[in-house]
């Protein structure tokens, strides 16, 4: 097969799975399903947390933060996705990442609350992280597959999501440090 029908492929294959999740949405995870208003409550409400307990003396470090936790969860997860091993059953919209409320609200959140905490009280990130993840992918992630919202395939399971909560969790932290050097040297040169 050349590039352009490689191309034209995928730009039909594109399309016809933009089409299937519009219909699946319609049908199982549109506003009339009780999974979709849980999705929204859970992309909405720890925004609207954030907005009351952000520690706004360092929001920016704290904000870069949680990007980097959602940037590194939002693609890792589009690679579940892709290869078939972790897949969200409902979602806001088709056209948005199927885990919208979880890379880019849920996620980030929590672990940017672990963040500020820890460095705010001078607790083990370390560990506080390692606890949090554990929580969210034994128990969270656990009764999110009873319920239907996600399901497992391959040999993915609840202890991988632990591993990359703790990998994107330090990962990120490791960047913001990193950052936060950049930063201090910046001043101290000028």
């Amino acid at each position: 097969m050349s590039k352009e029908e490689y191309l034209t492929a995928l730009h039909i294959d594109s399309k016809q799975l933009q089409q299937l999740l519009s219909e699946y949405w319609k049908a199982y995870s549109d506003y009339t399903h009780w999974q979709f208003w849980m999705v929204l409550f859970l992309f909405i409400a720890p925004l609207v947390f954030v907005y009351f307990f952000i520690d706004r003396k360092r929001i920016f470090e704290v904000f870069f933060y949680g990007y980097t936790v959602n940037m590194l969860w939002s693609f890792i997860d589009t690679m579940l996705l892709r290869k078939g091993l972790f897949i969200h059953n409902y979602f806001l919209i088709p056209s948005l990442p199927s885990a919208t409320n979880m890379t880019t609200s849920l996620l980030p959140v929590v672990f940017l609350f672990v963040y500020q905490y820890c460095t705010n009280r001078q607790r083990n990130f370390y560990l506080y992280t390692i606890i949090v993840s554990a929580i969210i992918a034994f128990g969270f992630a656990t009764i999110e597959e009873k319920v239907g919202f996600v399901s497992f395939y391959g040999s993915m399971n609840q202890f991988y999501i632990f591993l990359i909560d703790i990998g994107i969790c330090f990962t990120s932290y490791w960047f913001t440090i990193f950052f936060l050097r950049l930063k201090e040297n910046a001043f101290a040169n000028n």
